[in-house]
């Protein structure tokens, strides 16, 4: 899964970021079950980008639901 800068996130339609969105929860839960589980995740560093790009959509959708 892709890592979306803010211009980037802000260029998606509206199932375009749901989609995104419900991909990288998926990745995230996998990756911190993993560690949960007492396993080392491949690229620590990852999962904070993840959460990041989250944020970011989540941001972005808050955005344009106060707009309308």
């Amino acid at each position: 899964m892709a890592i979306f800068r803010a211009s980037e996130v802000s260029q998606f339609s509206d199932a375009e970021l749901t989609e995104q969105l419900s991909k990288l929860e998926l990745e995230l839960v996998q990756d911190l079950g993993k560690v949960s589980a007492g396993g080392a995740p491949e690229n620590p560093g990852r999962i904070h980008e993840v959460k990041r790009t989250i944020a970011r959509i989540k941001t972005e959708q808050t955005k344009r639901s106060k707009e309308a």
